[in-house]
């Protein structure tokens, strides 16, 4: 760049250029996703204690979407971090045995509404839906109805439990028959406690 006039502005621009194609592209994935919600009442956010939400969930369910291609098995962790934010580290498992992470944060902006981030300043609603008393399982969305997940603190439920969180579903306006249900747990694993 040195003694090039202007080299300095080039990169600048460049930069700016590259920045907004990976915008571009992230809203046009976000765009192109489907909508699984036909109800037309609106969704209400359930409230949580952040101290009980936080800590390893197991994803027994979510509707396709095209950061989890190629997953059978997902996991979501969240803890505090330094700056008063939530920290979250989601996990994929693949068929293969191959695992990918990314790392997040989330701040909480209601009650049970959540905005989580995993790529520099853009930030998507993260809802929670419903959720068990004692915080065994719990439905994700956002309002648009784009994005779902059923998360439990065991991995895997049984026919009875999936029965019960398709009902859960309906009721919350969803298309069941859009639903990936996960694979069996992972050697080791339990099914999810009561329901």
């Amino acid at each position: 760049m040195r003694g090039e006039p202007n080299a300095g502005a080039r990169y600048i621009s460049g930069m700016r250029l590259a920045i907004l194609a990976a915008a571009a592209a992230l809203l046009g994935a976000c765009a192109i996703q489907p909508v699984h919600r036909t109800a037309q009442t609106p969704l209400v956010a359930t409230p949580i204690e952040t101290q009980r939400y936080l800590g390893l969930w197991h994803e027994a369910a979510r509707l396709p979407n095209w950061f989890e291609r190629n997953c059978a098995d997902a996991t979501a962790e969240y803890g505090l971090r330094a700056d008063g934010l939530l920290s979250v580290v989601n996990t994929c498992f693949e068929p293969d045995g191959e695992t990918r992470d990314v790392q997040g944060r989330a701040r909480i902006v209601g009650e049970g509404r959540l905005k989580v981030s995993f790529f520099g300043p853009f930030w998507a609603d993260y809802w929670v839906l419903a959720r068990a008393d004692d915080y065994s399982w719990s439905i994700v969305g956002e309002p648009g109805g784009r994005y779902l997940w059923v998360l439990t603190r065991e991995d895997g439920v049984t026919d009875a439990q999936r029965a019960f969180f398709e009902s859960r579903l309906q009721a919350l306006g969803y298309d069941i028959s859009a639903v990936v249900w996960n694979a069996a747990p992972r050697a080791g694993a339990q099914p999810a406690s009561g329901s």
